[in-house]
C-alpha cells in the first residue's frame, strides 16, 4: 500500500513578495503618471501656437539707445513687432526691408519695433549699425516678451492694429512689399 504524500508548495515568501510587489507597483504607476503629466504639460506648452488674433501681449522694454518702450503706449498706431537676432541669417535678409518700411510709414502712424531674441548686446548693436536700423530695438533680456508671444524662432513678425489687437502674423522673413498692403489697409480704417 502506498501512502499518499501531499507536498505543500506554499510558503510565506510568495505572499510577502506579492505584498512587496503591490507597493512597488503602486510606486511605479505613480512615477509613470507623474512623468506622463510633466511630459504632457511640456508638450502642450510647446504646441501652443503664436497668437494670430486678439489682444497683443503688452510689454515694456528699454531700447538699445536707453529709451523706454511700452506697447500699450502705442494705441492709435499700427505697430509691427519683429523678433530677430544678429545670428539669424534670414533676419539679415529682412533687416533692409523693415528699415525701408519704417522710413516709408513712420510719419503716418506706424511704429516698427524690433525685439532682439537670445542675442548678445554686442551682436545686437553691431547688427543695428550694420543695417542702419533707426526704428526702436531692444533686448528681450529674460525672454519674457518672446514667451508672451510664444515665438518658435526668429524671425517672427506680428502686426498690431490701432486697438492693440494682433491682425497678422508672419513666421518667415518679411518679403519686399509684404507688409505694405496690410499697413495701408489698417491706416485706411483710421481715416
Amino acid at each position: 500500500m502506498q501512502d499518499d504524500v501531499v507536498i505543500d508548495f506554499t510558503d510565506e515568501a510568495p505572499e510577502r513578495s506579492r505584498r512587496s510587489f503591490g507597493l512597488s507597483s503602486i510606486l511605479l504607476i505613480v512615477g509613470i503618471v507623474l512623468a506622463m503629466t510633466v511630459f504632457g504639460i511640456a508638450l502642450a506648452q510647446r504646441n501652443l501656437s503664436q497668437p494670430t488674433s486678439g489682444p497683443a501681449p503688452d510689454f515694456t522694454m528699454t531700447t538699445f539707445d536707453g529709451s523706454p518702450f511700452r506697447l500699450s503706449d502705442q494705441r492709435g498706431k499700427v505697430v509691427i513687432v519683429n523678433f530677430w537676432a544678429s545670428w539669424c541669417i534670414p533676419c539679415r535678409d529682412e533687416a533692409p526691408i523693415l528699415q525701408s518700411l519704417w522710413e516709408r510709414y513712420r510719419d503716418q502712424g506706424v511704429v516698427l519695433v524690433g525685439v532682439a531674441y537670445l542675442d548678445s548686446d554686442q551682436g545686437s548693436r553691431a547688427f543695428i549699425v550694420e543695417f542702419g536700423i533707426t526704428y526702436p530695438n531692444g533686448p528681450d533680456l529674460r525672454t519674457e516678451i518672446s514667451q508672451a508671444y510664444r515665438i518658435q524662432g526668429v524671425p517672427e513678425t506680428f502686426v498690431v492694429d490701432q486697438n492693440g489687437d494682433i491682425v497678422h502674423f508672419i513666421i518667415a522673413p518679411v518679403q519686399p512689399g509684404q507688409l505694405d498692403a496690410i499697413v495701408a489697409e489698417l491706416l485706411a480704417r483710421d481715416r
